[in-house]
């Protein structure tokens, strides 16, 4: 099937991971037919490791080091894709981290301000960055992860990460409604656990399988569960879907 993005220009964050999910979309993306698909990540050697994956699916790929979390390395970041392709189509927002699992009563403000200028702070700059952009085009999909954490009460939602990734939820819907006149698009897949760095310890696939007995389904989320949901967000397919978050978790969470 032809999700439309051919000759299309994406801009993946947190794409160094090579078992998270920013590299198994930024790989997607160039497998259904964006021209080029520009990835960042603060650590730039894993990043390059993506783009050069890209490569080998003969399109393009720059990969950029950046903390997304300051506005100056944003801004740097996207003139540089902007330089080097003249446009920013598709924007997915993946790079997210959990600093602290302190839950809310015994957290002090501090413990909090990490989780929420990556998880959330960080959205907001890339979005003001190529909103512009987009604009000028009058059309554009943002794709932004979100977390199942923040209907989990079970797994710790009461700490700052799912806080956040709450706030990521009201702030698509925001950019959603006040950009549709622009002809641009925003949605967010909020994923169940997987096997990333977002999990603790070494035994990631051990931990998920552990905590795949509370989900319906039976398993945990795989990178391309997530890789598949954020393509359909990014492609022609939903040209009339916006401001929604879409659960890719098993049933874990039913809204």
């Amino acid at each position: 099937m032809d999700l439309g993005l051919k000759g299309k220009v994406a801009l993946v964050t947190g794409a160094g991971s090579q078992i998270g999910f920013g590299k198994e979309i930024a790989l997607l993306l160039a497998k259904e037919g964006c021209d080029a698909v520009a990835v960042t990540d603060i650590n730039i050697d894993d990043a390059k490791l993506t783009a050069e994956a890209i490569k080998k699916l003969g399109k393009k790929s720059i990969a950029v080091k950046a903390d997304i979390t300051r506005q100056a390395d944003v801004a740097a970041l996207v003139k540089k894709v902007i330089d080097e392709y003249k446009k920013i189509d598709i924007l997915c927002n993946v790079a997210g981290g959990i600093a602290n699992r302190v839950q809310y009563d015994k957290a002090k403000p501090e413990d909090w301000d990490k989780d929420i200028h990556l998880n959330l702070h960080s959205i907001l700059l890339t979005c003001q960055a190529v909103l512009p952009y987009m604009r000028e085009k009058k059309s554009g999909a943002i794709v932004n992860i979100g977390s199942g954490s923040t209907r989990m009460y079970e797994h710790g939602a009461g700490n700052a990460y799912a806080l956040a990734k709450s706030g990521v939820d009201t702030f698509t819907k925001q950019v959603a409604f006040n950009e549709a006149k622009n002809g641009i698009r925003c949605n967010c897949v909020a994923p169940g656990p997987a096997p990333t760095n977002f999990i603790p310890g070494p035994d990631k696939k051990g931990l998920v399988e552990m905590l795949a007995k509370t989900i319906p389904m039976g398993r945990g989320a795989t990178q391309a569960d997530i890789a598949n949901a954020t393509a359909f967000f990014a492609s022609d397919l939903s040209g009339y879907v916006t401001g929604q978050i879409l659960h890719v978790s098993g049933g874990s969470v039913l809204d």
